[in-house]
């Protein structure tokens, strides 16, 4: 059955959190148009039931990542979907992710899926997408990483300064691109309740460390409290 996560910062991660930075969330006075709701890799390979490679609980954020994606729209923010996709200049690029940590049938079950114009590729339906969104392709975990694609000069030709993560996993895709992005010096935070992971402890693993490291964890509520 698929769920959206329940998550709670445990009392000991927020006392590190404010012995580190003073408070809770310091990325929460930005103005909207400053701001991208970024959404990964929620595709038909990852949604499906019928794939091999579903995240069920994908299909439960959907309506927390429509919700915020209206809010921040109507707040003069930006929306920008990746789609994750295989090529053949990411597989000469990265061969030790295609060849080593796929097995055979893997590796060529993503490969069909994650082509540019195949089925499995395509955002799932449900997701409101609109014409004034970005979609913006990566063939790396890491959206905004050398090499996975245009990401970050998209946002930076758009004065995008702080980015919100939403989509699927948790702990692979969206850890990858809000930890790159927090890097590359956008103020990045993870929405909580709009990802998706396998597990509930792999979800929040993943957060927890981001907290602690790298920018801010919240839920979609406060998010769109923030943005009316």
């Amino acid at each position: 059955m698929s769920k959206v996560h329940p998550f709670e910062m445990p009392e000991w991660a927020v006392e590190r959190i404010l012995a580190r930075q003073g408070r809770s969330h310091v990325h929460d006075s930005l103005p909207a148009h400053q701001t991208a709701l970024v959404v990964v890799d929620m595709q038909n390979y990852f949604l499906d039931p019928q794939s091999g490679a579903s995240v069920p609980n994908a299909r439960a954020i959907v309506d927390n990542i429509n919700r915020l994606a209206e809010s921040l729209r109507q707040a003069g923010g930006t929306v920008v979907w990746i789609r994750t996709l295989y090529t053949e200049q990411a597989r000469a690029e990265i061969p030790h992710f295609h060849h080593t940590l796929l097995t055979p049938a893997r590796f060529e079950t993503r490969c069909a899926a994650l082509d540019r114009d195949a089925e499995g590729s395509q955002i799932w339906p449900d997701l409101d997408v609109r014409e004034e969104d970005m979609i913006v392709e990566k063939t790396r975990y890491s959206g905004v990483i050398q090499g996975a694609g245009d990401l970050e000069h998209r946002l930076r030709a758009a004065g995008i300064e702080a980015i919100l993560v939403g989509g699927t996993m948790t702990n692979a895709c969206c850890d990858s691109t809000a930890r790159d992005a927090m890097m590359l010096n956008f103020r990045t935070t993870m929405v909580h309740d709009a990802c998706a992971s396998l597990r509930d402890d792999e979800h929040a693993f993943a957060l927890i460390n981001f907290a602690l490291f790298f920018g801010d964890v919240t839920d979609t509520t406060t998010l769109i409290e923030r943005y009316s």
